[in-house]
């Protein structure tokens, strides 16, 4: 429990003085860069004094100057935070809407340019969060997105989401396949509690959309990808 509360206290701490200089600055200016920047460098401290390492292979294959659409699994809250920081230039990705409404924090997500999803079903709803994604991709910056919708419950790979590749498939963004491990027993889902360990991050080779003739094609690759990084027990 000690773990958690170093991450949450560091978070805090400095994140109350970098909200109070950047947002500002970044509404004065239009520029979110040292906003995001310090968030990065936020999240980075918390992680390295709660004792989580994060080892990034792959990191080379994305390529410069593209806007990307990064693909992960998903076994635990702190993959999001694991992973962003190392996503090369800016990311944006989608996120609940009543986290949009957050005091402050609401503020740097808007300004970052997140995408807010509803998750009500309804097809409308699905369709202006796509059309809101194609904008961000339109504007330069990555979209960061966990393809089976929610974190697995003990960490085995589960059915992916259209969403994200009917979002490819429009764009024809290159889609990068991201494979995520070892958070599964650093903070398990529904509990609170952070296990100091290695969060291990595989960046694999850009799919393109275009190769594909159809969602489900570029879903199996996107999988097969994804799931070639895991551990065995993980991939089924």
């Amino acid at each position: 429990m000690i773990s958690s509360i170093v991450l949450l206290a560091t978070i805090i701490i400095l994140s109350i003085p970098s909200a109070v200089i950047f947002i500002p600055w970044a509404i004065i200016t239009g520029n979110v860069d040292p906003l995001y920047n310090a968030a990065k460098m936020i999240v980075r401290i918390g992680y390295f004094l709660a004792g989580i390492r994060v080892d990034v292979v792959g990191s080379e294959l994305v390529p410069p100057h593209t806007a990307c659409i990064f693909m992960a699994n998903h076994v635990s809250n702190l993959d999001p935070p694991a992973l962003l920081p190392h996503i090369p230039g800016r990311a944006s990705a989608f996120l609940k809407r009543s986290l949009m409404s957050i005091p402050v924090l609401g503020w740097g997500f808007k300004l970052g340019q997140f995408v807010p999803v509803d998750r009500d079903g309804r097809r409308d709803s699905a369709q202006e969060s796509i059309k809101a994604a194609r904008q961000v991709l339109t504007s330069g910056v990555h979209i960061m997105t966990f393809v089976e919708g929610t974190r697995s419950k003990d960490g085995r790979l589960l059915p992916f989401k259209k969403g994200p590749f009917y979002l490819a498939k429009e764009t024809g963004a290159p889609c990068i396949p991201v494979s995520i491990s070892g958070t599964e027993t650093m903070m398990a889902k529904g509990s609170l509690r952070i296990h100091p360990g290695i969060a291990h991050i595989t960046f694999h080779a850009p799919i393109l959309p275009e190769d594909f003739a159809t969602r489900e094609e570029l879903m199996g690759a996107v999988r097969t990808a994804i799931a070639s990084a895991l551990p065995d027990w993980m991939r089924s």
